[in-house]
């Protein structure tokens, strides 16, 4: 199965990550990661993030998603660009 994203950059301490318009929303499925991550949004955009026992929010602000924290992403219009900071592991 492909990812439903592209990673544009890839350092140590952030991804550059786009999710093209044309995504099946289907495919942006419920999922949780071995780190803690901040995402930053690199461009205005409607679409929206959904964190486990929680209402779905704008990708306005920085969001802080914890280690193994269940979350998806919400489809917007157009394409949707961020950056996400890797935190480190204790």
């Amino acid at each position: 199965m492909s990812k439903p994203y592209t990673d544009i950059e890839t350092t140590d301490t952030y991804i550059i990550r786009e999710f093209n318009e044309n995504v099946d929303p289907i495919e942006l499925l419920w999922h949780r990661d071995n780190e803690s991550r901040t995402i930053e949004i690199l461009e205005d955009t409607n679409w929206q993030i959904q964190l486990d026992d929680n209402l779905p929010t704008s990708l306005k602000e920085h969001i802080f998603i914890p280690k193994h924290a269940y979350h998806r992403l919400i489809k917007g219009n157009g394409t949707l660009k961020l950056k996400i900071h890797k935190h480190e592991q204790i």
